[in-house]
């Protein structure tokens, strides 16, 4: 095999700084690594498998140096711009942001569920939804087994999800609790708001991203349709509520499903007990079941409180929960990367 060479774009920020702890653990077979951010961030030092590592500056040139693979962890706007530049170089993108996710040309991949489509990509793979990544998981193995008829999808979502500026809102929100002030005004004089409309601590904001005309949010039609795409099952009807709560780390999912056919409760278990990246935590006489906590620095994807629904034919309940920056986006990202090193 040739040597292989790796650049992370964005490497400064919560996602891309998670991706290389990933990297580190894996130990990929990349010979080279070079760590791309915005103008402002050029030039920090990053501390990478025990080597120093100067941020570099991202550039239209920058993919002029032969990369063979590329995480770009940098937002939707860099990502349009940058990563078509890249991949007309012959480096192959894996891209976390929303930019490409809906493209017909771009496969959408979480690598336990659909790896198969890797080898679609033209240049570029989209890394989907952190909150989509952790709901198709489990998902995945049921709808295979049981077919799926109808999705509701409730998600608790944590500020890391928002970036520094969502986790400073709550960090700052603590802060004004034990200082002794309103907890539930962002006074200017104590702190301002960076990311949310208002106060995090405390509080539960039924708002991640912006509204759209049909009252749903980006957020909520990115689980939508990107599940639709991923499952390969375009009509398949699906409602979502996306709530952002006062949690540092890990997204919580509660996710009613309606299936075509019956199933035996143990036997679904198994099902999902033996899916690649899903650990059972499903213990509630000894009040076992999923937690952030727990979930954070994990890549599975942890799944409990599974029962019936009895309110329709052929109903299910069940809770999800996973680190929304490693498995939600990181760590899928670099197992993508890993995919496409075996097919080489």
């Amino acid at each position: 095999m040739k040597d292989l060479k790796l650049a992370v774009v964005g490497a400064t920020g919560v996602v891309g700084r998670a991706a290389i702890k990933v990297l580190e653990e894996k130990k990929l077979p990349i010979s080279s690594y070079t760590f791309f951010a915005s103008k402002k961030s050029s030039g920090k030092k990053i501390m990478f498998m025990e080597k120093g590592y100067t941020v570099q500056e991202l550039t239209e040139q920058s993919f002029d140096k032969g990369f063979d693979f590329a995480i770009f962890s940098a937002g939707g706007e860099t990502s349009k711009k940058y990563a078509p530049i890249a991949a007309s170089k012959g480096c192959i993108v894996v891209d976390n942001s929303s930019a490409f996710r809906m493209d017909k040309d771009v496969p959408l991949v979480v690598p336990e569920v659909n790896a198969q489509e890797i080898r679609k990509n033209k240049g570029i793979i989209a890394n989907p939804n952190c909150s989509t990544i952790q709901a198709v998981v489990p998902l995945k193995p049921l709808d295979d087994k049981y077919k799926i008829k109808r999705i509701v999808y409730s998600t608790y979502q944590a500020v890391s999800g928002a970036g520094r500026d969502g986790i400073e809102d709550l960090e700052n929100g603590i802060k004004n609790y034990r200082e002794g002030n309103d907890i539930n005004v962002a006074e200017t004089s104590k702190y301002e708001l960076k990311k949310f409309p208002y106060p995090i601590f405390n509080n539960c904001l039924p708002h991640i991203d912006t509204f759209l005309d049909n009252g749903y949010t980006k957020e909520e039609m990115k689980m939508i349709n990107e599940t639709r795409k991923i499952l390969n099952r375009p009509e398949l009807p699906i409602t979502a509520t996306t709530v952002r709560v006062p949690v540092f780390n890990s997204h919580s999912e509660s996710i009613n499903i309606e299936f075509e056919n019956e199933f035996d409760l143990d036997e679904l278990k198994d099902t999902l007990r033996s899916f690649p990246g899903v650990i059972l935590v499903d213990d509630i006489d000894s009040n076992k079941y999923p937690i952030a906590t727990d979930a954070t620095g994990h890549d599975e994807v942890f799944v409990g409180r599974i029962r019936r629904d009895f309110s329709v034919k052929s109903g299910l309940n069940f809770w999800v929960v996973a680190d929304n920056i490693r498995k939600g986006a990181a760590s899928n990202a670099v197992q993508i990367v890993e995919k496409l090193i075996e097919e080489m």
